[in-house]
């Protein structure tokens, strides 16, 4: 099964009536320094990629070594400078926090840090144990808040900053999969808001963005049955499958200069399903 990872860039990944797309440059984002969680493969590696191509300093952490090491070697086999990461498993808040110091260290206080780890593992209501409740918790909700703590210093340092917390629709669809992985992201929420105030005083903005269904290779090969392609044609308003590049790109206008009056919001890139 081709992995999403290694579909072709954004411009060709469409067809339109009006042509390719042809998405926007971020000129603003050039020399940036960027921290991501989860950026081994899937959305995150997307968000690796993007950045990558504006010309960004991207760091990132995720817990698959071999796919992190491989999207490493294509970013920097692409003429982009190659990627910082470390193999972390972010239930580890200590070595979570490690990483993004040691990553500064080498590179400079972070710009922009986009929690984007998570993990949809299904589950039912009668088969969650406390020990399975906390781990969930662990990888969908805690991380964010530690690595805000972590990052949030060095954006005050620099006069300002940009945060991107990856939500869901998931929960707000009333899909009922999974109980702990909607109830940790429709926190996500609240920590955008919860913040936004407080970190605006120092020009460090905030925002939410939740992705819909999005076709990467774990999705597709787990959950996309039949059904689930009727799913998609009957509750999104528009026909094209939702690629991780698609999310990357709204992550990328969030962290440029062209958000800099956005903060405390939720952007949803769901094709109109919710």
């Amino acid at each position: 099964m081709r992995n999403p990872a290694d579909l072709p860039a954004a411009p060709s990944a469409f067809a339109h009536a009006a042509g390719p797309m042809k998405p926007a440059r971020f000129p603003s984002l050039a020399d940036r320094r960027v921290f991501v969680t989860g950026g081994g493969s899937g959305i995150g590696a997307a968000m690796v990629e993007a950045f990558a191509a504006e010309g960004a300093h991207v760091a990132f952490v995720d817990i698959a070594a071999a796919a992190s090491a491989e999207l490493a070697e294509r970013v920097r086999s692409r003429g982009h400078a190659a990627p910082w990461w470390r193999a972390c498993d972010v239930r580890d808040v200590a070595a979570l926090q490690q990483a993004i110091a040691d990553a500064a260290a080498a590179s400079g206080d972070f710009h922009v840090l986009v929690n984007n780890v998570a993990s949809d593992d299904r589950h039912t209501l009668e088969a969650v144990t406390p020990d399975y409740y906390d781990s969930r918790m662990a990888i969908n909700e805690r991380p964010a808040f530690f690595a805000i703590q972590a990052v949030v210093p060095g954006m005050k340092r620099l006069g300002g900053g940009a945060i991107v917390n990856l939500g869901s629709t998931g929960w707000q669809s009333k899909a009922g999969e999974y109980p702990c992985y909607a109830i940790a992201k429709s926190s996500v929420n609240g920590l955008t808001r919860g913040l936004a105030k407080s970190l605006g005083a120092q020009r460090i903005r905030i925002n939410t963005v939740s992705p819909g269904w999005v076709m990467t290779e774990r999705q597709v090969s787990k959950w996309l049955t039949p059904a689930g392609e009727d799913d998609i044609a009957r509750n999104q308003c528009l026909p094209d499958k939702l690629l991780p590049e698609d999310v990357a790109r709204m992550v990328l206008f969030l962290a440029a200069d062209d958000g800099r009056m956005c903060t405390a919001q939720e952007f949803t890139v769901d094709a109109g399903w919710v």
